[in-house]
């Protein structure tokens, strides 16, 4: 396969899968957003947001507060910021347009219907009419072009590259959502909490949860109230946890290992090293350790992995 072919195919998909992170990302900081706190503890998280996506400096050029409303603008509309929601769709649509003949009838139109829809729901207004509906909208649709790959795409190197930008984007993303938002609750893993605390919690761990689809999983693996440590465990560590970190890394070394050349020993062994550290870790020392600074680690070496990758199969990584 031509690099610049795999390199569209890689793209489009991360880039859709960029799209629903950052959805589900604005959906559990506008749910929380809704709880009562103080405005300096809002304006905080909506902050803390902006730095996890690494947008904080572009945001402040344009912008002179940190308002929820224009950061979710920012986020959602902007075509000015390269990792918005519309950009992203944008993007993942011109990535498909360009290798339109590698792509089955059914995923070419589903990445242009998505990118036509969802022009015509920001004129007419609907994100802001219930953003929350329309951040569904824009999980439906990833997972809608997800399930139409699998089920219509031939299983060659086509489709092995295509879910390869898929869970490194999945990797990094949920890797930035566990460091802001535990980060942001750190004070829960010391002392005892006021019942009025323990209330708030709830609500916020939950609400982390629901942001990748993990709160019923998280009921039938632990059984249990939800508990920082835990929540910690199942989106870092569980294997059989669709968004987790092991989980991503697990897709990523097989479908690297589908499309291995002469060239990719050291990527294949830098992605395999990862997934050790995953599979033989414990979340009792990753937090002994230090939960930020495992995930800074981790989020510096997924990058790395994506610049082998691009070196040793697509175009060179400008994005």
């Amino acid at each position: 396969m031509l690099s610049r072919t795999a390199d569209h195919l890689f793209w489009m998909n991360r880039y859709t899968e960029r799209a629903e992170n950052t959805a589900r990302l604005l959906d559990v900081n506008y749910q929380t957003s809704l709880l009562p706190q103080s405005a300096a503890a809002a304006q905080a998280g909506w902050q803390g947001l902006l730095s996890i996506s690494e947008l904080l400096p572009s945001y402040k050029a344009t912008h002179d507060a940190i308002k929820a409303k224009e950061v979710m603008d920012f986020m959602v509309k902007d075509e000015q910021n390269p990792s918005s929601i519309v950009s992203c769709l944008s993007a993942a649509r011109e990535n498909a347009r360009a290798v339109r003949g590698t792509l089955t009838t059914e995923v070419w139109e589903t990445q242009n219907q998505t990118w036509l829809e969802v022009k015509r729901m920001l004129k007419a207004g609907e994100f802001e009419a219930d953003p929350s509906q329309f951040f569904e909208w824009v999980k439906f649709r990833s997972h809608l072009s997800r399930g139409v790959t699998v089920g219509t795409m031939l299983m060659d190197e086509a489709l092995h590259f295509m879910r390869l930008g898929t869970f490194l984007e999945r990797a990094d993303n949920t890797a930035r959502l566990v460091d802001v938002k535990f980060h942001a609750v750190e004070s829960d893993f010391y002392g005892a909490a006021s019942e009025k605390d323990q209330e708030y919690d709830f609500y916020h761990w939950s609400a982390i949860l629901r942001s990748v689809s993990g709160f019923e999983v998280y009921r039938k693996v632990y059984r249990d109230v939800i508990r920082p440590e835990r929540v910690a465990e199942l989106l870092i560590l569980r294997p059989d946890m669709p968004r987790s970190l092991h989980a991503s890394l697990n897709e990523v070394v097989g479908n690297l290992r589908m499309v291995a050349n002469d060239q990719c020993g050291e990527t294949q062994r830098r992605a395999g090293k990862l997934r050790s550290d995953l599979q033989y870790g414990r979340i009792d020392e990753i937090l002994a350790t230090g939960l930020h600074a495992y995930l800074t680690q981790f989020l510096d070496r997924v990058n790395d992995l994506g610049n082998h990758i691009s070196r040793d199969f697509l175009v060179p990584m400008t994005r």
